[in-house]
């Protein structure tokens, strides 16, 4: 379960437009992941520029990275991401769930299978 200051570091990392934008690729990419150099292209960002985000990014537990041959693959941590979402959560509704219907559906849309999340260490 993630805590106040976990969710402030995760939240002090998506801040930022570059850092957010490769979340949200790297959501879409799936476990699957991509190589630091499609990133880069994705995002329009310089090498140097992009090990930053990535480093801040990996920092806070949102991506994580593995070595795949000569490369260098990150993909999402969506555990972390999971975790954040139930943490905005966690208290909602105060008595009323209809307040939450509009995010569970959201949530409900995604055609993503958790089953198939990778783990990387």
């Amino acid at each position: 379960m993630i805590d106040e200051r976990d969710a402030l570091s995760a939240f002090a990392a998506l801040s930022q437009e570059t850092r957010l934008r490769m979340v949200r690729l790297l959501v879409a990419a799936g476990p699957a992941g991509m190589a630091a150099g499609a990133i880069a292209e994705a995002v329009d960002a310089s090498s140097s520029n992009l090990s930053f985000h990535l480093k801040e990014l990996e920092h806070a537990g949102l991506i994580q990275s593995r070595r795949q041959s000569r490369s260098i693959i990150y993909s999402a941590s969506y555990g972390a991401l999971s975790g954040l979402v139930e943490f905005l959560m966690r208290d909602c509704c105060q008595g009323h769930p209809a307040v939450c219907v509009p995010a569970v559906a959201a949530l409900s849309a995604c055609a993503c299978n958790p089953d198939q999340e990778q783990v990387h260490g």
